[in-house]
Formats: C-alpha cells, sequence, structure tokens
C-alpha cells in the first residue's frame, strides 16, 4: 500500500526526471488575482503564464498544490462528510507544459506513469477507463492507436464535461479523462451512462489540452503555442492505490478521524461518523487557511473560514465537546503533513491561538441559536420551510452562517426559505459570499496586452538613476491609442525604457516630467495596467506629443526620497512587529505613498501603548545604527530558505529581488529603497486602529513628515495647556484636577436631581383605584434618566403603587410606566408601553415591572396619557 506522502513524492520525481521543474504549492489565497476566492486548482499559480502575461526560465512544470473548494462558484461544504470525495481542502497534482510538449506527451506520460509497476504506480490498465472531447480526433487516435486504449473502456463526451475554459474569453480547449474502476460491488455507470454519478467509476486524472483562444463573439482561434494543464486529486489516488473507494479510509483522513474518535466524549453519538469526517476534513482546511494568513471574518475569505470552523465546532457538539477542542487535533495534522507543509508547524501557535478563540466565541452563542431554531422548528408543519426572517436573524444574533442553519433544518425534514433570508439579509450575503467569478479580462485589459504584444515591456532602470533618455512607443486615452496629444489634454505615455517606478506592492507610481524638443509632459502617476506595460499617466503641459518623439524621463527626486525612506521604514516596521507581537503578524496591506507609510497586519487583538513604545524604539535604534542596505537577486526557494519574508498576497517569479537591512529586516521586494537606514532619519507612529475582524493598521511617518508630526503634537500640547492655564509639563496634574471637580459637579447634579424627583412624586394628582395608587403625570422637560428616578422615589414610598410619566427630550416624547413588583399579574408595564406607543408614533418594551417607549409624535403625548390612564384604572378595577 503505497502512503500519500510516497504517492506525492513518486508523481513529482516522475516529472522532475523528464525535465520538469518541481514548482511549491502556492498559498491558497492567489496572488495578485481578485478573481478567485482560494487556490482552487493547480493551474492557479501558473494563470499568468498561460495568459502569456508571464515568462518562466521553465517551459515544463510539475507540483503539489494544495486547494480549496467551499465557496463562489466550487462549493462543496454542504456534502463534506456525507460522500465519499467531497472535501474543502485537497492536494491537486498536476504537470503542465508551456508551449512545450502537447497532447501525445501528455497522454503518454499519464499512462506509463498510471500502470508502469517501476516508474509509475503500477494500475491494472484493465480498471482504467477514458474520455475524450467528442470531436477530438486527434486525441482519440493517440490513445486507441498509439496507448492501445480498449475501445470498450473508451468514450467521446460533449463539451459540458470535456471542453475546458478559463473564462468566457480567453484560453481554453478539450480535455481527456482518466477514470478508475473500484469494480461491481460499487454501484454506478462508466463515464457517459446515465449511472455515471455513481461511486464505482472515480476521475482520477484529468488532462486540460489549451489550443483555443475564444473571442468576444465566441469563435475559436488556434493558439500559437498550445499548452497543457493536468490535475490529479492526490486524495483520489490514494483510495485507488490503498484498495478502498472512500477518501475517508485513506491515510489522507484516517489518523485524523482517529484523533478525533479518541478525543470525543460521545464517539458512538448518532450521525459519529459523519461528524467525525466533516471535523478532520474542516481541521484540514481551517489550518492550512490560518497558516495562509486568513483570519476568520464577516465577509470574503475570512468569512467562508469562519463557516468552515463553526461547522466543524458543532459536529464536534454532537461528538459531545462542550469546549475547544481543534487545536488539540493540531498535533496529528502536523505529523502528517508537516514535511510537505513546514507552515503547517512554522504557524502552529498562531493557528491554535485563532482556532481556540473562535471556537470559544461561537460555543458561547450555539447553545442559544440552536435553542430557538430548535424551537422554531418543532413549531412548523411536516415539511414546511423555516422562515427566511428567522434564518437571518439567526445569523445576524448568534453568527449562524446559512449552510448551518440548513443543516439543522435539513435533519429535521425542513427546507430553509433562502429568498427570505436574503430578501432580509440586504445586500449583506451577496458581499459575504460573492461568487468571485474568474478568468475574464475587461475590454480595457485585452486593449493594454495587445498594446504590450505590439510594442513590448519597457525596460525598467529606476534602481540605477532618476533620469533616462527614451524613445515613445505609444499614446493611451481611455484604454486605447491615440495618435497625437496636445497642450492640456490627458494621456498614458509608453516609453520603451524609463526611471518611472510603476505602482506595485503598496508604494505609489513615481511622479515627474517627460521633456522633449517642444513638448513637456507632467507625469502625475505611472501605473502598469498589465505586468511588463509601465503607462505614465499626465497631462501635456506645452507642445504636441507623437509616438517615436525622442524624452527624457525625470522622476521626481524629492517625492521618490521620501517614498524610499518610507518603504524602508515600513521594512523595519514591519520586523519590529512580528519581534514585539510575535512571528504570527503577517503583511495584510500596505500603502507606501511620499508623505506617509500604512501597514495593514493580521493581529487578533488591539496593540497596547507599551507595544507601539516598544516597536518605534526598536525601528529607530535600527535607523540609527547606520546599517546598509543591500538589494540582491536570488532564487526564489534560496531567499526564503535564508529567512527572507515572502510577502501575503504578492506574486513572485523564479528569481526575486531580496532587501535586507543588517541583520533586522530581509524581505522579498521589487521597490525602491533608501541606501542606508540613517537615511530614513527618524519614524514616528502616528495611529494604530482596527479595521477588519483580525487586522489591525498602523500609520506612520519618516524623516522630515515625522518631524512635522512631532511639531504638530507639541503645538496641540501647548494649546490645550493654554487653556488649562499652565505648562504643558503640568498637564496631566492639571487635567486631572479638571476631571476630578468635573467628577464632583457630576455627584451634585444627581443630587439635586434625585431631590427633583422625590419633589415630583409628591406633587400633582395622585388617585386611589382598587387600593392602589395611580399616578399620571406629564414631567415636562425630562430625559429617561429623570422619569426613572422618579419612578424610583414612587416606589421607595411603601405603597402599592402603578405611575404612567411621561416626558419631553430633544424634541421627542417619552413613557415610562412603573408597576410595584405585587401588581405585575394585574398590570404589566411592558404591555401598557407597547400598546401606548402607537400614540406618539413610536414603541418600547421592558419589564413586567417598569417599561419605557420613545417616538416622534409630540403632540401625541397627552393622548398617550390620557388613554394610558383609562387603560390602568380599566386594568386595577377602576
Amino acid at each position: 500500500m503505497l502512503e500519500s506522502a510516497e504517492i506525492r513524492r513518486r508523481f513529482l520525481a516522475y516529472f522532475a526526471e523528464r525535465g520538469h521543474t518541481v514548482v511549491p504549492s502556492s498559498s491558497l489565497v492567489p496572488a495578485d488575482d481578485p478573481t478567485l476566492l482560494f487556490t482552487n486548482a493547480g493551474m492557479v499559480q501558473f494563470k499568468s503564464v498561460f495568459l502569456g502575461e508571464e515568462r518562466r526560465d521553465y517551459s515544463r512544470a510539475c507540483s503539489a498544490q494544495k486547494c480549496v473548494r467551499a465557496g463562489g462558484k466550487h462549493n462543496d461544504l454542504e456534502n463534506v462528510g456525507r460522500t465519499a470525495r467531497h472535501h474543502t481542502f485537497f492536494e491537486m497534482l498536476g504537470n503542465f507544459s508551456f508551449g512545450d510538449y502537447f497532447k501525445r506527451e501528455a497522454i503518454h506520460y499519464a499512462w506509463e506513469l498510471l500502470t508502469d509497476p517501476t516508474a509509475g504506480f503500477g494500475l491494472d490498465p484493465e480498471r482504467l477507463w477514458v474520455t475524450v472531447f467528442e470531436e477530438d480526433d486527434e486525441a482519440a487516435r493517440i490513445w486507441l492507436e498509439e496507448v492501445g486504449v480498449d475501445p470498450a473502456r473508451f468514450a467521446r463526451i460533449g463539451a459540458k464535461d470535456n471542453f475546458w475554459s478559463m473564462g468566457d474569453v480567453g484560453p481554453c480547449g478539450p480535455c481527456s479523462e482518466i477514470f478508475y474502476d473500484h469494480g461491481p460491488e460499487v454501484a454506478g455507470g462508466p463515464p457517459g451512462s446515465p449511472e455515471a454519478d455513481g461511486d464505482r467509476y472515480v476521475e482520477i486524472w484529468n488532462l486540460v489540452f489549451m489550443q483555443y483562444n475564444r473571442e468576444k463573439d465566441g469563435t475559436l482561434t488556434p493558439l500559437p503555442r498550445p499548452s497543457v494543464d493536468t490535475g490529479m486529486g492526490l486524495e483520489r489516488m490514494a483510495a485507488v492505490l490503498q484498495g478502498v473507494h472512500d477518501n475517508y479510509d485513506t491515510d489522507c483522513f484516517l489518523p485524523l478521524i482517529e484523533a478525533v474518535r479518541a478525543l470525543a466524549p460521545e464517539p458512538e453519538a448518532e450521525g459519529a461518523r459523519v461528524s467525525e469526517r466533516v471535523v478532520a476534513d474542516h481541521l484540514r482546511s481551517v489550518s492550512f487557511l490560518l497558516a495562509d494568513g486568513v483570519v476568520p471574518a464577516n465577509e470574503g475569505r475570512g468569512y467562508v473560514l469562519r463557516r468552515i470552523l463553526r461547522r466543524a465546532a458543532r459536529h464536534g457538539r454532537r461528538l459531545g465537546f462542550h469546549r475547544p477542542f481543534l487545536a488539540e487535533l493540531l498535533p496529528t495534522l502536523i505529523e502528517r503533513m508537516g514535511d510537505a507543509y513546514p507552515e503547517l508547524a512554522a504557524r502552529r501557535d498562531h493557528i491554535a491561538r485563532v482556532m481556540e478563540r473562535e471556537e470559544s466565541r461561537f460555543l458561547a452563542t450555539l447553545d442559544h441559536g440552536l435553542a430557538l431554531l430548535e424551537e422554531a422548528l418543532a413549531g412548523l408543519e411536516p415539511g414546511a420551510p423555516l422562515p427566511g426572517e428567522l434564518a437571518f436573524r439567526l445569523y445576524d444574533t448568534y453568527g449562524f452562517p446559512l449552510d448551518l442553519t440548513r443543516d439543522v433544518a435539513a435533519e429535521q425534514g425542513h427546507p430553509v426559505d433562502e429568498a427570505g433570508f436574503e430578501a432580509a439579509m440586504e445586500g449583506q450575503r451577496a458581499r459575504a459570499r460573492a461568487s468571485w467569478k474568474g478568468g475574464e479580462e475587461s475590454e480595457a485589459q485585452i486593449a493594454y496586452r495587445r498594446l504590450l504584444d505590439r510594442v513590448g515591456p519597457s525596460r525598467f532602470t529606476g534602481y540605477e538613476r532618476l533620469e533616462e533618455a527614451a524613445s515613445c512607443l505609444a499614446l493611451v486615452r481611455g484604454g486605447q491609442a491615440v495618435p497625437v496629444a496636445g497642450a492640456g489634454e490627458e494621456v498614458e505615455v509608453v516609453l520603451d525604457a524609463t526611471p518611472f517606478y510603476a505602482e506595485s506592492g503598496g508604494q505609489v507610481g513615481d511622479r515627474g516630467r517627460l521633456v522633449g524638443e517642444g513638448v513637456e509632459v507632467e507625469v502625475l502617476d505611472t501605473q502598469a495596467p498589465v505586468p511588463g506595460l509601465v503607462c505614465h499617466r499626465g497631462r501635456v503641459v506645452r507642445g504636441r506629443l507623437e509616438p517615436g518623439m525622442a524624452l527624457t524621463a525625470v522622476v521626481d527626486a524629492e517625492a521618490r526620497a521620501a517614498t524610499a525612506r518610507n518603504h524602508t521604514g515600513t521594512h523595519l516596521l514591519h520586523a519590529a512587529l512580528r519581534e514585539v507581537l510575535g512571528e504570527h503578524v503577517r503583511q495584510a496591506g500596505s500603502l507606501v505613498a511620499p508623505d506617509r507609510l500604512r501597514f495593514d497586519l493580521h493581529h487578533f487583538a488591539p496593540i497596547e501603548a507599551g507595544q507601539l513604545r516598544e516597536i518605534e524604539r526598536l525601528v529607530n535604534e535600527e535607523i540609527w545604527r547606520h546599517e546598509p542596505v543591500v538589494t540582491r537577486e536570488e532564487e526564489l526557494e534560496a531567499a526564503v530558505a535564508s529567512g527572507a519574508m515572502a510577502l501575503f498576497g504578492e506574486r513572485y517569479g523564479d528569481r526575486v529581488r531580496v532587501v535586507s537591512v543588517g541583520d533586522f529586516s530581509k524581505e522579498l521586494c521589487g521597490g525602491t529603497h533608501v541606501a542606508n537606514s540613517a537615511d530614513i532619519g527618524l519614524l514616528v507612529i502616528e495611529r494604530e486602529q482596527g479595521i477588519a475582524a483580525g487586522v489591525r493598521r498602523v500609520e506612520a511617518a519618516t524623516g522630515p513628515a515625522a518631524l512635522a508630526y512631532l511639531r504638530r503634537q507639541g503645538e496641540r500640547l501647548a494649546q490645550a495647556a493654554a487653556l488649562l492655564k499652565g505648562e504643558p509639563e503640568q498637564l496631566p496634574e492639571r487635567l486631572e484636577r479638571a476631571l476630578a471637580r468635573e467628577r464632583e459637579l457630576a455627584r451634585e447634579v444627581e443630587r439635586l436631581r434625585r431631590r427633583l424627583a422625590e419633589a415630583e412624586a409628591g406633587q400633582g394628582a395622585e388617585v386611589e383605584v382598587g387600593g392602589v395608587a395611580l399616578v399620571v403625570r406629564d414631567l415636562g422637560e425630562a430625559d429617561p434618566a429623570a422619569l426613572r428616578q422618579t419612578a424610583d422615589a414612587l416606589r421607595g414610598r411603601g405603597r402599592p403603587f402603578v405611575a404612567l410619566l411621561g416626558g419631553r427630550h430633544k424634541g421627542k416624547p417619552l413613557l415610562l410606566c412603573a408597576v410595584d413588583r405585587g401588581l405585575t399579574g394585574r398590570v404589566d408595564a411592558g404591555q401598557v408601553v407597547r400598546q401606548l406607543g402607537r400614540h406618539i408614533g413610536g414603541g418600547g418594551g421592558g419589564r413586567p415591572d417598569l417599561a419605557q417607549a420613545g417616538g416622534k409624535r409630540l403632540e401625541g403625548l397627552p393622548e398617550a396619557l390620557k388613554a394610558g390612564e383609562a387603560l390602568l384604572r380599566e386594568r386595577l378595577g377602576g
């Protein structure tokens, strides 16, 4: 029996021996690709290569890619644990050709690896079935005539299953799928048959032949360099090679399931088998997502992570867990997968901490929410839908994802009114569970790409100099090439060479000038709308600009120097944050501009004032050490192995630029930096705040901007001191005295209010009804506190009473009803104010002995008091 680790190793070794570069798995968060929620296939990290946006040093590659499918278009969440092959996290083994080999080699490689007992896995060819796209005669001929597949185990299938597209436009092509027959003891029919959805015939490898480009009108144009993209699910292959037909019975899951069972207080509970599987699967996806920097949140990726984690916690409850438990399973997962994915062990503490915090929060509301849901379900007719409004209330108040509510309802035979849920959500659900449609390019992007194909990439010289002789290659306006730009017109200028840095990695684009004979352009921003094409966006100040003209590109040196200070300062800040807060800190975003820097980080709590001071001290100590800032190019794998930080969400090529500041900071970075840390001068942290669940933002300034910030703060202190008639160093003492005086005055006001309330309670009409003192009074200008104090004064007299009090506060009417606790069986204060609230255009509620209401119709207050008196007389029997 081959273990999953050996299957992974053997797959990669097979292709490495055949000239393929083994490429490490990319992050589960697609780098620089907003079209995808998560990495869901092996080809995702090569998407730019397939699209022709990026060139790499190799034309053949293979990888073992970690993938998640649990949101958007690819959502397997609800089937996880209930079927043999649905998972939220899985590994995709794949081999890729970028304009190198094509169908013949791809097919022969696949067959040899699957069937050869020496070079591959030694599967019985008689148990393998093959499908091709119904119109792909070339692939069919290779399979039948060259490989020799039995025509009885071969089928041509339509485009629905055997034609792959990256999107509505772009690369696409036919595919060929290989299936394994688990044998007649498992239900299901061969591919293409009506029973194909059974478990007997399982797809184990898909070979995609990208040979066309789909145009906007749907026509297919042959690609000049056809490519190959293949995918083999490791978990499915493990089931085949380990002699089982259920992925959960493989070594990918069994050790985790056994660990769950050993830990569970009630391992034999009803439905335990499904719950064990759910926990085992969800543990994998939650752990890997946390390791890759995703944090629980109420939208986007973080929302999907939170849903998965909470679903695992609920299934844990079914197994008897009444405490956070997922982190206790981490050692088993790391033991099984830590060698292949060292990030699990490296971020173990962070993963465990976030798991425990999220589970604790969810468990605190789970019991209450489940009780409400069970109560609602018990009141439904058999098969009746659960109201969508209730499903939304569970989501909004108790954090129940819709799928969790759906699960519980389905177990008792009830669907959920999802249309009602969506209406109640008022757009929140659409944002939180957005199906990020991938693969399509805007018309502008297509136009920029065609321009890049025509003029070629711009050569960047801005690391070495700030001025460059260049030739104008093209002018662009509104995404379209234009032949000329005159004075006063805005235009994008493409040069053959440029010292201007295009916005990337959080650093803003350079500003400056383009100067030629009789012409000048003020460059306001520099962007790269597609990789390799640098567009200088600006305004023609004088003259007339045309393609072909010679220009001198001059970067604004002052702005570039300020940006460089802030960029190197950001690196030092990142290193200091990790030293003070912990190695779990990961960059979640940044802004590096001439006048400011901003750094967003994944961290689970506000950064304390003392921690901020220590972070600032560490950064400035490094600045004042006069450390050289060293940049060099290295191979990506070697750079990361040497300790260089690879930033979250960034896309890197095979060779990377490494920026080091002494032994303190080492990051992969393509931005511009100072030559020595001392050039930064000073860094001051201006503020720290939370911007999302688990994400903090630190804003800072360096150099002259930092000095200006300190000067402004000093001026504010001086102004505050002047208001308190003192010097800045006396501020704490003077302010404490002023606050103490304010507290004393507040206590005096409270004493006077109580005396006034007691006086109010002893004034005015009071009638006895049924042996009870009934007080109905309009107190005039009175806030809610004054109404309550008057009610307390009445209660303090020791006589049975019922009071209805009215007041006006900030132009709006108020009502308060107070009832002696011994009389709440006859008069319920909450019911009284709810009934009277309509008179003042509002509503309210509260306890049976004390309730209040507010409204908008001030003119309705007398009417409310009159109606209330009649109502109370009736209730008291008068």
